[in-house]
């Protein structure tokens, strides 16, 4: 029984002890879901009754249903503008304030940071007021510098999507500020000396040496920025319910929508949800992937 008083057994008992409770957590609440939804997939299931095992005919009806192609050109839409536009901001913002002192920093932290404390529900009813049609903001606005009358933003087929983009850049720019200012700041000033001292520009100096840099910082935040898009839908369900006509519903919210009655008179159909579940997956898998890819050939050390 030596070796039970070893300084090696002892030592794999205490990490044991350690690292169990969070791989139980990791296993109950993450590993046993999924693999959950990976059956359910097989099922026509309404989440109650019976479950049918019916093979790969939700998978089969993913190509067939025109919702699908619908929304996911909804969440495209969202993919190619919220994102570019959060970056640029966030980077010219943070380039802007990263050499401000310690005190307008802070400040503008919190700033910026704000309305990542709000809730979801207090964001969207601020919003709700700015797209208002009869006392929106936008419209009052609009009327001050005579560009328009009313308009129902978020009941106009043609511009409820488009109303988004701005409420997604606003929620997702001031927690990449602070992000790329903090990483800005780790950047070694010798760096920037030298280049000053060559003559170099401030948009050249933002372009050679900064942008490269953050090279990993940037991919990490898109791969977030397209996690948010992609999955995100709680904006939708509460302003606009993926309406007028389908015209804000994404894919993340057609599954919801699916999986708990919010559509088909209150009829449930898990089981094609959790198939919708698994394509998201997938195509979170492969746009990582290929963000990997892009920025690989940039990765730059220092």
């Amino acid at each position: 029984m030596h070796f039970l008083k070893s300084a090696r057994f002892q030592k794999a008992i205490f990490l044991f002890i350690v690292v169990a409770p969070a791989f139980a957590a990791y296993v109950l609440f993450t590993l046993y879901p999924n693999a959950l939804s990976i059956f359910y997939s097989f099922l026509d299931w309404d989440g109650i009754g019976v479950k049918t095992f019916i093979g790969w005919d939700n998978y089969i009806r993913l190509f067939q249903d025109p919702f699908i192609a619908r929304a996911l050109q909804h969440n495209l839409i969202l993919l190619v503008t919220v994102i570019p536009i959060t970056l640029t901001i966030s980077l010219e913002l943070a380039d802007l304030l990263v050499n401000r002192s310690f005190r307008e920093n802070s400040f503008y932290k919190v700033l910026y940071f704000f309305p990542n404390v709000l809730s979801l529900v207090v964001i969207a009813l601020i919003w709700s007021f700015i797209y208002d049609g009869t006392f929106g903001l936008l419209n009052g606005l609009l009327q001050v510098f005579g560009l328009g009358g009313e308009h129902n933003w978020l009941g106009s087929k043609s511009t409820a999507l488009l109303s988004m983009i701005p409420l997604y850049v606003w929620c997702y720019v001031g927690f990449y500020v602070v992000i790329f200012m903090n990483a800005m700041q780790g950047i070694p000033k010798s760096l920037y000396e030298s280049a000053t001292l060559d003559g170099i520009t401030h948009m050249q100096r933002f372009t050679k040496i900064t942008l490269p840099l953050l090279s990993g910082v940037i991919r990490v935040g898109t791969i977030f920025l397209i996690l948010s898009v992609i999955k995100g839908f709680e904006y939708m369900l509460i302003m606009t319910k993926g309406g007028p006509g389908g015209s804000t519903e994404v894919i993340s919210l057609y599954m919801f929508n699916l999986a708990f009655g919010g559509l088909n008179l209150g009829q449930h159909f898990y089981g094609y949800a959790s198939t919708i579940g698994m394509m998201i997956f997938v195509l979170l898998v492969g746009l990582k992937l290929v963000v990997d890819k892009f920025f690989a050939k940039d990765s730059v050390e220092y």
